[in-house]
């Protein structure tokens, strides 16, 4: 299968391109972002690209893929809900609603969040937003559309987190996650398995269209 990426710095983004480059029947990833891959695969293709709310440019460079794991996000934490609506609705759709022309064929993952608001209508902002951004992407005519709902993520595998805390937060509790996700994996996923699940509902398709944390393990351990 042919693999566009968004967000593969970020944590999730990066956990999402090693499983990818390491799966048999994934013979190219093309990851497009404004910064540079240190990486270098012989499947790894990377597409710059300064404006992520204008895709046109590269619509010849966006045809023919099997999938799209769209891995971009933005904390919301000092931004009002305006802000963030732009950097996380409106920069999602303007991207998928051109791979859905592009590629009616494709089948679209996003990575949301635990929590998300399905009815727009609740107290957190950021939910209401992750909802809204989910509703519309249901909407559009792909081949399939799946929200992924990770809560806490571990990252394995030398991936790291590009916000200081959240790094540090992750060093000091790396071992009581990694036990937490053997005793009770409903509560932790990690960035490998969000990468197996991706590939596994690209392969065989998911039993519903939102995958909570606990289906996102599920899915990962029937990826083959």
């Amino acid at each position: 299968m042919r693999v566009l990426l968004f967000g593969a710095t970020g944590m999730v983004g990066q956990g999402v391109l090693r499983e990818c480059l390491l799966a048999a029947d994934v013979q190219e990833v093309v990851a497009v972002g404004r910064t540079a891959l240190t990486q270098e695969h012989g499947k790894l293709h990377q597409v710059l690209h300064s404006d992520m709310l204008d895709f046109q440019p590269l619509e010849n460079l966006l045809q023919g893929f099997d999938a799209c794991f769209f891995c971009l996000g933005v904390s919301s934490a000092g931004m009002n809900e305006a802000k963030y609506t732009h950097l996380t609705y409106d920069l999602t759709l303007v991207a998928a609603s051109t791979l859905a022309r592009l590629n009616p064929q494709m089948t679209f993952i996003y990575v949301s969040g635990a929590g998300t608001d399905s009815s727009e209508a609740g107290k957190s902002m950021w939910a209401r937003v992750k909802g809204k951004t989910e509703n519309a992407l249901l909407r559009l005519p792909f081949k399939a559309v799946y929200l992924f709902r990770p809560g806490v993520i571990q990252p394995l595998h030398g991936v790291r987190s590009k916000t200081p805390l959240y790094q540090s937060f992750y060093c000091v509790l790396g071992p009581a996650l990694s036990f937490v996700r053997r005793v009770n994996p409903g509560w932790v996923v990690s960035t490998e398995t969000v990468g197996q699940a991706m590939l596994a509902a690209v392969r065989h398709g998911a039993p519903h269209a939102v995958v909570e944390q606990a289906d996102i393990n599920r899915l990962a351990a029937e990826r083959h």
